[in-house]
């Protein structure tokens, strides 16, 4: 994977380039930016008390990863043949994971509008789904490895008690918009935001529904209602990185700040968020500095 650097060149395209993978019979996909390399499984050292779904540590070269075993977490028969399997080494929020997964097949570039939100029937809030892809041949689901991460971890999410330890705050008027397809973080965003002052805040599950808003805003002249604006990277329909090169095209929304919260802020891919005009860029789940830009922003 380390070699592979013909990775969406452009910036704010609104494609994504997915990895296909197998557990069990079923097809999943994680983002290519996410991945960090795949390999063929190490030996595991078990770890005491540790969460159902990880299977313990690899040690890769000279770092120690948890390996987490897709199976487990999807409810799915272990690989009929354990010695095909693979180890997919992700890195997200900071920190570097081994996926067990029992066979990947190929990458796959796409349009986020490709992918569907799930619907609740199909899925419930306990779902590690963020969409469904749409190929030719077959359907996949796109894994929130992001959740299935803090599901194991919590201390790994936003924390609400870091923003307790900031002390009192005042209450601000300013106007937030923010996009964000996890439920759970869109909670977890609600909690620690209002905590910090911030209760005038406006949640879209994707960048398309975030767009519609505020270009009919653009439409009714109404565009001052909005302050600043905080955006995810990977949501379906319309990713973040495309979201902020509309903004910033577009007279009337491009002085209006733009934050990236995203698990996807590598040292690799923070140039992409430049390129799109991004006023600053966050790695989840540092939500501290993501109060204190904001405001540093709207204050």
């Amino acid at each position: 994977m380390n070699g592979h650097t013909d990775i969406l060149l452009d910036s704010g395209t609104n494609e994504l380039e997915v990895v296909m993978f197998k557990v069990a019979n079923g097809t999943f996909g994680i983002n290519v930016l996410k991945v960090r390399e795949i390999i063929n499984p190490l030996p595991i050292t078990a770890t005491p008390n540790a969460h159902r779904h990880v299977e313990g540590v690899i040690r890769l070269r000279q770092e120690v990863i948890p390996v987490v075993d897709l199976a487990q977490v999807l409810n799915l028969p272990p690989s009929n043949e354990p010695d095909q399997d693979k180890l997919i080494v992700a890195e997200l929020n900071k920190m570097k994971v081994a996926f067990h997964v029992h066979s990947v097949s190929r990458i796959h570039r796409i349009s986020w509008e490709q992918i569907e939100k799930p619907s609740e029937l199909s899925l419930n809030a306990e779902s590690h789904t963020i969409g469904i892809v749409k190929l030719e041949s077959e359907m996949s689901l796109l894994l929130d490895f992001e959740k299935i991460v803090v599901d194991i971890n919590p201390k790994t999410g936003l924390s609400l008690e870091q923003v307790k330890n900031l002390g009192p705050r005042d209450r601000s008027e300013k106007s937030i918009v923010i996009a964000e397809d996890s439920a759970v973080l869109r909670k977890l965003l609600q909690d620690t935001l209002t905590e910090a002052g911030y209760e005038r805040l406006s949640f879209f599950e994707d960048g398309k529904a975030t767009w519609d808003y505020l270009e009919r805003l653009v439409k009714e002249d109404q565009t001052f209602k909005v302050d600043l604006i905080i955006t995810d990277i990977e949501m379906p329909q319309m990713d973040g990185h495309h979201l902020t090169l509309r903004i910033k095209q577009e007279e009337h929304l491009k002085q209006i700040p733009v934050i990236i919260f995203s698990s996807l802020i590598t040292t690799d891919l923070y140039h992409k968020g430049e390129k799109v005009g991004a006023d600053k860029q966050i790695s989840k789940p540092e939500i501290v500095e993501l109060v204190e830009t904001i405001d540093s922003f709207v204050q």
